[in-house]
């Protein structure tokens, strides 16, 4: 059988040559829907043989569904252009390629921040829908934090996806205000509420959780320094739904968010 390699890009040009050299070995087909690139973007997925399909910005959920869409091979493996197939699960694809009683699986996600690989605190050995038959289900339409819909069975593999989050400090400052605010609306549109437990006591929760609870000081300086951030993120995240309430800050022109 065959499979696509389905992505969605907006300036990817410094993770993208990553991404598609540990899927080159196993990928059929690269689909990428782009929605607006300005930098080499286009040029490095073309150098791997992908199909490059400009798409204007609908969503998270409905931009994979187009690239989705797009495909035709048997099977889809859904990744975004800050991630890395291990060698270990390249192996483990080549095989359910071929041959597997499952139409959905669930693959294990290991971060690196900071180029540090985190094995703690929350940042490891969380699941997600990524390989899949197609016509297997598809995406929702959450404006983050989207989830592949899916009646089939889902089986998992304990192999690693590498999340490349953040590369440095500042990296991750340039991400923490759209992502703030797409949580804020996220929560909004669920009927979620901002009040002084939320707003005070849910970043001390945040960061009790993931520096202690799970072990987040293992991972040595960089632990530390995403747990204090994560407890900030929790904070301006609730600060902004209450702005969202109290004035209608950030639903305006909220559709103009790329990847």
């Amino acid at each position: 059988m065959t499979l696509t390699v389905a992505m969605i890009t907006l300036n990817e040009e410094k993770n993208l040559e990553r991404t598609l050299k540990s899927v080159q070995d196993f990928a059929d087909e690269i689909v990428i829907v782009d929605s607006g690139s300005t930098d080499r973007t286009e040029e490095i997925a073309k150098k791997f043989g992908a199909k490059f399909v400009y798409q204007e910005w609908l969503g998270y959920g409905p931009q994979r569904n187009k690239a989705i869409e797009l495909s035709t091979s048997d099977w889809i493996l859904n990744i975004d252009a800050d991630e890395e197939i291990s060698p270990e699960l390249a192996n483990k694809i080549k095989g359910i390629k071929e041959n597997s009683r499952y139409k959905v699986y669930k693959i294990n996600f290991m971060s690196v921040c900071f180029n540090k690989k985190i094995r703690h605190g929350g940042w490891s050995n969380t699941y997600r829908i990524r390989l899949f038959r197609k016509n297997a289900g598809s995406y929702n339409e959450n404006s983050v934090h989207e989830e592949f819909v899916t009646t089939h069975e889902i089986a998992k593999l304990h192999k690693y996806i590498y999340h490349h989050s953040y590369s440095d400090l500042a990296d991750y400052f340039e991400k923490f205000n759209k992502y703030t605010t797409l949580g804020a609306i996220e929560y909004y549109k669920k009927g979620k509420k901002a009040n002084l437990i939320s707003i005070v006591l849910s970043p001390i929760y945040k960061f009790l959780r993931m520096y202690i609870i799970r072990l987040g000081f293992l991972d040595g300086l960089e632990g530390f320094l995403l747990a204090t951030t994560s407890s900030l993120y929790t904070m301006v995240k609730y600060y902004k739904l209450r702005e969202i309430y109290k004035n209608g800050s950030y639903i305006e022109g909220e559709g103009n968010n790329g990847n």
